[in-house]
């Protein structure tokens, strides 16, 4: 088992990575959950790298020069499924997406530095953003993160932005239904927090 540390510290390997290229990236996943939620357990490395469309061989070709693959047709997946699978030096598992779409461009131009010790700092996307991410993909563990990243940042969080993000994302994933999922915790939450104040 990899501690925490230590995938954050994987995770600023990668960083410098794409910084030295110039690359528009974020992380999201587990490491922006560390920033915005409760701190959990988590193994692996997630960041939005922007390839646009069209791009994405170079991306693919560089990332797997300097990173192992996880799988023998790392590259081929890649291309197919716009996911790069890869592994750190130290062991740690790296999933790097491939942006193109609008949301995903406007989630890397929202991203900010978190300071996760005093000289060392992460670009994540940000809360909101995180949100939407999590509510879009809809496991178990991605549904507890937004309960706890809403429990968090009660009150700081734009929620119409998430509203608006969320959406359009949602009727071309052909599940409209999570943002009734999405209403009912936000509400739960307000009435949990409002009880724990009175």
């Amino acid at each position: 088992m990899i501690h925490l540390p230590g995938v954050l510290t994987a995770a600023g390997e990668v960083q410098h990575f794409c910084v030295e290229r110039q690359w528009q990236f974020c992380f999201i996943g587990g490491v922006a959950v560390q920033r915005w939620g409760e701190p959990r357990l988590t193994q692996d490395v997630d960041l939005t790298v922007l390839t646009g469309f069209g791009d994405e061989e170079r991306f693919t070709d560089a990332l797997i020069a300097a990173f192992a693959p996880r799988r023998p047709d790392a590259r081929d997946f890649a291309l197919r499924h716009r996911v790069l699978l890869v592994r750190t030096d130290s062991g740690v598992d790296v999933d790097v997406a491939f942006g193109a779409l609008p949301f995903e461009a406007r989630t890397i131009q929202r991203a900010s530095l978190w300071e996760w010790t005093t000289d060392r700092s992460l670009m994540t996307c940000s809360a909101e953003d995180l949100v939407v991410h999590k509510v879009f993909a809809g496991r178990d563990l991605d549904w507890g993160d937004v309960e706890r990243i809403l429990t968090r940042q009660h009150g700081k969080l734009d929620l119409a932005h998430i509203r608006e993000e969320l959406q359009p994302l949602l009727e071309l994933k052909g599940e409209p239904e999570a943002s009734a999922k999405l209403e009912q915790k936000i509400v739960a939450i307000e009435r949990r927090v409002r009880g724990g104040q009175s």
